[in-house]
Order: C-alpha cells, then structure tokens, then sequence
C-alpha cells in the first residue's frame, strides 16, 4: 500500500458528513444570535458616527463563521486548504471604538460555538455577554467624566468658579490651564452627582466668566 493510498483510506473515504438538518439548524440558530448581538449593539453604541453596516456585519460573521466551521469539520482535507486561503486574507479597516472588537470576537465565537453542536453554550453565553454590555455600557450618563471649559477674565473669577465647580461635581480635576493677557482658559475634568446640567448657567452668570462649556468626554475626544 502506497502513501497515496493510506491518504486516501485516511481522509477521503472516511470523511463525517453533515445532514441538510445539522446545516439548516445551525445557520438559523446563528443568523437569531447575530440579530441578537446587533441590537446590543445598537443599544450600547457610544461612538460618533453610528454605522449601520458594521451592524449587518456581525450578523453575517457569525453566520459565515458557522459556515466555514462545518465545512472544516466535515472535511479534513477541505480545513488543511481552508487554513491555507484564510493565511492570505489581511484585514485593512481600523476599528475606532475598542468595543467594537469584542463584539467582533463575539460574532466569531459564536459562529464556532454553533457550529460545534454546542447550541446551549451559544444561546446563555450569549444573553450573559449581552446582558453585561448592557449593564456596563448603559450605566447612568451622570457618572460618566465630563469636560469644563470655563474662559475667565481674571484669577479672583478662575477661584470663584473652581469653588462653584467643587460644590456642584462629585469629583473635579483640571486638566489643562492656559493664561493669556486679561484671560484665563481652563479645561477641567468633572463627575456630576445628578443629571442636572444647570450649573453652567450659574457659571456663565459669575462676575468675570466670559463664557462656560460643558462637553462629554471618553478619553479620545470631546463631543
């Protein structure tokens, strides 16, 4: 017998199958739980721009990953070539939020998971996952860090509305001060206790504060 032969007798005429049932089962089990993970992530995006395609892309990664693991587990010789041509394939788009990388890996697994016959492990992995992102991203809007940007005329007016700032924010840190000839810029990090957002207008009305800016701020950008 030749190493032709014991190839052949090894893989090809020994390969496991996968029944229409296995097939349909698993592809409509993954499309539900991409739905699934598309409104979380509806729910808890927090970026600028909201793409809807990006959207639509995990529900179709996690059914395309389902698809391509029954292949490779059906099919010994077909997952050495599908290692192959998956070597090739280079990934060019840069991903903006951090988040949207767990949620990429989150499609992935889920595809596999599925298409491992582990249905249970998908379904519950998949509510806790998306009950914690929904709990951790959605979290009240007051605890989230703030950004000041206060402009004064003079040093007595920047103390008035430093004191103001520490009665009205639980927690107040300045980031940034820029001092010019008859004003004062400043750019303080803040945690608000409440919702209540009037405390800019009280900082607007102290004597010798030309204007007061409250933005969100993540960390990267202000908007």
């Amino acid at each position: 017998m030749t190493f032709n032969d014991i190839f052949k007798t090894s893989f090809l005429e020994n390969m496991a199958s996968v029944s229409l049932m296995d097939m349909a089962i698993a592809l409509v089990l993954s499309f539900l739980v991409g739905m699934f993970i598309f409104l979380v992530y509806q729910r808890t995006f927090r970026g600028v721009m909201y793409s809807s395609s990006f959207g639509v892309t995990l529900v179709a990664l996690t059914m395309i990953t389902t698809l391509v693991i029954l292949a490779v587990t059906s099919n010994v010789v077909l997952s050495l070539g599908m290692v192959g041509a998956l070597s090739i394939v280079r990934f060019r788009t840069a991903i903006k939020e951090p988040l949207d990388i767990a949620f990429l890996f989150w499609s992935i697994a889920v595809g596999i998971v599925l298409a491992a016959g582990l249905i249970p492990l998908a379904v519950v992995g998949s509510l806790l996952v998306g009950i914690m992102l929904l709990v951790m991203v959605n979290k009240k809007p007051h605890l989230n860090p703030y950004i000041v940007v206060i402009r004064c005329v003079d040093a007595a007016s920047e103390q008035a509305a430093c004191d103001l700032l520490g009665e009205q924010c639980q927690k107040v840190v300045v980031k940034s001060k820029t001092a010019r000839a008859g004003s004062v810029e400043l750019n303080v990090e803040v945690r608000l206790r409440t919702d209540d957002t009037s405390f800019v207008n009280d900082l607007a009305a102290l004597p010798g504060v030309a204007d007061a800016a409250l933005v969100s701020y993540n960390g990267d950008y202000l908007g």
